[in-house]
């Protein structure tokens, strides 16, 4: 048998629980958040390892059912991370770009993107159709304001996308 010398500073608890959490038995497992290589993919922002898992049959929606929000998918965990690239690889393998947690808020992609303070990610998602519902204080849909501040952010996007599909539309019908 070979022993291999702990790191130092590391209980042997401390290695075991860190190794049990990254340890799959196969590349549908989960680790101890209940998530997949795809969640992990994603949330590093790892285009190349999302693309070769979905490829290989893993499903876009997969949601986690760890201790902390319950139901997230690949998509909320690249989104709360800002990989854009990541996002266009899940949308075009089928990810719900409204997919929402289990639990009293249901968060969505364009939350945690919000909550983060991602505009870049909240203007992707909201420009791939993201909902909103048309008032801010809608707590049947949004968590409320002061749980996710940047959700601000994605209105004024929405606002502006209104604003140029309208004067885009208005120049051509003019011509």
């Amino acid at each position: 048998m070979m022993i291999i010398p702990r790191e130092e500073g590391r209980s042997a608890f401390a290695e075991r629980r860190m190794s049990r959490r990254r340890s799959f038995r196969h590349a549908f497992d989960t680790d101890d958040r209940g998530w997949t290589p795809l969640h992990i993919g994603a949330r590093k922002g790892d285009r190349k390892e999302v693309k070769r898992l979905l490829d290989e049959g893993m499903d876009a929606n997969v949601a986690a059912w760890g201790p902390k929000l319950q139901g997230v998918t690949p998509l909320h965990l690249a989104a709360e991370g800002g990989h854009i690239k990541v996002m266009d690889v899940l949308l075009e393998h089928g990810a719900n770009i409204d997919a929402r947690t289990k639990g009293a808020c249901g968060w969505t992609p364009l939350h945690l993107a919000a909550k983060e303070r991602n505009k870049k990610a909240v203007k992707y998602l909201v420009e791939n159709g993201a909902f909103l519902p048309p008032d801010i204080s809608d707590t049947r849909f949004n968590p409320p304001v002061h749980y996710c501040q940047g959700l601000e952010w994605a209105y004024d996007e929405l606002k502006r996308l209104h604003e140029s599909s309208s004067s885009s539309g208005e120049t051509s019908s003019e011509n």
